[in-house]
């Protein structure tokens, strides 16, 4: 597992919160942190990784587990 500096449960929430969360999340980082978000909303496992490719930042890992998405996303 990679470290990261902020975590963000998003469970329970559905779209387009969660991806809203986490734009706002990473917004309040410093370039080059990293921050782990974990949904339940499946939807996350598109709306997540296409917000990362157009709003610059890295996404470094996505997995499911159990029904939950785990994110890793580097802001640039």
């Amino acid at each position: 597992m990679i470290d990261f500096d902020e975590e963000l449960d998003l469970c329970g929430l559905a779209c387009p919160l969660p991806t809203l969360r986490a734009s706002k999340a990473l917004a309040g980082m410093e370039s080059g942190q990293v921050l782990h978000v974990i949904a339940t909303d499946p939807g996350t496992a598109k709306d997540i990784p296409a917000f990362i490719k157009n709003s610059g930042n890295e996404l470094l890992e996505l997995k499911e587990e159990e029904g939950k998405f785990y994110y890793l996303l580097k802001k640039k």
